[in-house]
């Protein structure tokens, strides 16, 4: 299974937004040097709970600033987005980073409306609108001349330029939320991004998972292959003990779900629904205390690993330590069995 981290900073105070941004920039070049595979970009936008706000440019400059590590979305907003505009952005983040690109793309946010009234666009529209938006992209990628007419967009335009450096394009992954979005993914056999708590969780879905894409005829061996480039996202409260983990670590992660919360009653009811539930939505402790729920998730055959160290007023030196912790005790364990590309 690979590993990647997910750089999702919250800044609160606008005065350190800058500081914020390059703490991000430093903890993806940590992620490099120690050996992961990946770093992911969440979006989100007016509100802090995601600092660098946008992802395109985000990933460009961390192409410019990593050598190796894979640069994934996690994931763009798509129904924000100009469908040409997104095209030629994610053509020349390919570029630049030669070729490690993973696109991720969601319809946009599940629980911040002022997302889609600052962008202008009517939430009701989002899957619409995400669903043309792809046809456009694979459109753009691989063919010259480019005629479209939709019901939001309709244009004529003699090619799209740069091409991406990954040929016909980088991987497309779509977020999923639910077990009905899920099976529609699996019945086209298309690999996805994921969340889940736990490996328990986890393992579910790939079951879902598994079941659709049977039933819709597909074979055993393209099942595994989806499945070993699917993504899994979560977040950890990691530290050296259980005790700090908990009584460090965790009002970290509280502080994140109040702010959010008073951002966004949808938020504020997930979140409540999510900490009524037997196990926290998010692992807390000392590697040996979440080594085994990475291990049982390695061996479902999923992909890679999407691993959030740093959330709310978190400071960079408590993320960065978890961040070494996970890759000098939980890594090796996890990655000993790597599925080839």
């Amino acid at each position: 299974m690979k590993v990647g981290v997910f750089l999702f900073h919250e800044s609160r105070d606008p005065s350190l937004d800058g500081q914020t941004i390059h703490e991000a920039i430093r903890e993806a070049q940590l992620a490099e040097e120690l050996g992961m595979d990946a770093v992911f970009l969440a979006e989100h936008h007016f509100d802090g709970n995601c600092v660098y706000v946008d992802p395109p440019t985000f990933a460009a400059a961390l192409a410019m600033a990593t050598n190796r590590i894979k640069l994934g979305f996690a994931v763009l907003q798509t129904s924000l987005y100009h469908p040409l505009r997104m095209a030629e952005q994610i053509s020349l983040i390919d570029q630049l980073s030669r070729g490690r690109l993973i696109v991720g793309l969601g319809r946009g946010s599940l629980v911040n409306t002022h997302e889609y009234t600052g962008y202008q666009i009517d939430p009701d529209s989002a899957q619409e609108r995400f669903e043309e938006i792809e046809q456009i992209l694979l459109k753009c990628w691989n063919g010259e001349k480019v005629v479209h007419a939709g019901k939001y967009w309709n244009f004529e335009i003699p090619m799209l330029r740069p091409r991406p450096f990954q040929l016909p394009h980088p991987p497309l992954l779509r977020s999923v939320a639910s077990e009905a979005s899920l099976a529609a993914q699996a019945r086209q056999g298309r690999p996805v991004i994921m969340a889940a708590a736990t490996a328990k969780g986890a393992t579910r879905n790939i079951e879902v998972y598994r079941k659709a894409a049977s039933e819709a005829g597909i074979s055993p061996s393209k099942i595994d292959e989806a499945i070993s480039q699917c993504w899994v996202a979560r977040t950890v409260v990691l530290a050296p003990t259980d005790q700090e983990a908990h009584e460090v670590g965790m009002p970290y992660f509280r502080a994140m779900q109040t702010y959010r919360a008073a951002q966004s009653t949808a938020f504020e009811a997930r979140a409540a629904q999510a900490n009524a539930k037997p196990n926290l939505p998010v692992l807390v402790g000392a590697p040996e205390t979440m080594l085994e729920d990475f291990t049982s998730l390695a061996a479902t055959g999923i992909g890679g690993c999407i691993v959030r160290f740093r959330t709310g007023p978190m400071p960079a030196e408590f993320s960065t330590r978890a961040l070494k912790l996970f890759m000098q005790h939980i890594a090796p364990e996890i990655t000993k069995q790597r599925v080839p590309a």
